[in-house]
């Protein structure tokens, strides 16, 4: 036994010595400067801690059949409004959390008609009466939801076509997250760069699949004070609000759409209005921006620091007030993504549905 563990410990060592070997050879996408050494040496500590070497796919047919098997056990609620979701799985168990339309979850386990679920920080029993399972539950997602990259070296190069040596469009940080166009070349992922298509490596990335997810009652409780403080209310169908909220809406304008038509500014703003003033979304402003896995921009913090540098184009601005007062060119879509050639009104580089 004793030489067995020794024998398994020299192979270890000469696999480790192997991967160094290889990885310090790479000619990495990652930034300069030591980072990707600095990270090969983290990424063996952490083999070293957990006897663990997690592999990479980085082909396209297993990518897309990885996304299909994560899919398979995701729980969409179908109801038009709310859906209570409880502590145990009786109509009079306590109350733990909310799913809302569109929101969706991964499924812990089922009994009796109940799924057991976790949609974001919510974990809980919901009734199989108001959710969709299977086919229909991956239709919907792919209907509302999105991929998203999580970028996951120091720096990485964004560049203009999938090769190494494509022209540079720019950097991205470690921890940014990037609504995904397509990750089926295999070696690259495509990429909404500042509205335009771009490729990271798909070996510095992590490529998730996100849809909206749901509220603890804690949440729920800290979201709708913060409302009243704000003391924003709805007038027949005119959102009067202050000045920070106009502000708040503007930035989000700004980091969807900064780069599109007045319209598509527009646009983009009556697709948050329409949610607020929907029973099936919360019922404001900062509530449907700051809901999960929808807007990329606010997800990655790039909502907040446009809104606190204050620095956002008089266009996005106005366009902000139009739709708060009413406006809507997009009729009551209350989506909108990358136009991938999908039914929807197209504006500029957007499909609204």
């Amino acid at each position: 036994m004793a030489e067995s563990r020794k024998l398994c410990r020299i192979l270890t060592g000469l696999i480790l010595a192997v991967v160094v070997m290889m990885l310090t050879d790479i000619n990495a996408e990652a930034g300069s400067n030591g980072s990707y050494l600095d990270e090969v040496n983290g990424g063996v500590a952490a083999i070293l801690e957990s006897n663990v070497i997690i592999r990479r796919d980085t082909d396209a047919n297993m990518a897309e059949l990885n996304m299909e098997e994560e899919q398979s056990g995701i729980v969409m609620a179908n109801v038009r409004d709310a859906l209570n979701v409880r502590s145990d799985a009786s109509e009079d168990a306590d109350k733990v959390g909310k799913l809302y339309k569109d929101c969706g979850g991964t499924i812990i386990e089922r009994k009796n008609g109940w799924t057991r679920l976790q949609s974001g920080n919510v974990i809980g029993w919901a009734s199989d009466d108001y959710l969709l399972f299977g086919e229909e539950a991956k239709a919907l997602a792919n209907d509302v939801g999105k991929m998203i990259a999580t970028i996951d070296t120091d720096i990485l190069r964004v560049r203009k076509a999938p090769d190494s040596e494509a022209e540079v469009y720019g950097l991205l940080p470690k921890g940014e997250i990037v609504d995904v166009l397509d990750d089926g070349t295999g070696e690259w992922v495509c990429i909404d760069y500042e509205g335009e298509d771009a490729y990271v490596s798909a070996e510095f990335v992590s490529v998730n699949f996100k849809v909206d997810s749901g509220e603890t009652l804690e949440e729920i409780k800290i979201r709708e004070e913060a409302e009243r403080e704000a003391k924003r209310h709805v007038n027949y169908g005119e959102y009067t609000t202050d000045a920070d909220t106009t502000l708040l809406l503007a930035a989000l304008i700004y980091c969807e759409a900064g780069g599109e038509s007045y319209e598509g500014q527009v646009a983009v703003g009556a697709v948050v209005m329409n949610r607020v003033r929907s029973s099936a979304y919360p019922d404001s402003i900062h509530g449907v921006i700051y809901a999960s896995g929808q807007f990329t921009p606010a997800l990655n913090g790039k909502v907040n620091a446009r809104y606190e540098s204050g620095n956002i184009p008089e266009s996005c601005k106005k366009a902000a007030e139009e739709a708060l007062s009413g406006v809507s060119n997009v009729g009551d879509c209350t989506h909108f993504r990358r136009n991938n050639g999908r039914e929807g009104i197209v504006i500029g580089n957007h499909v609204f549905y």
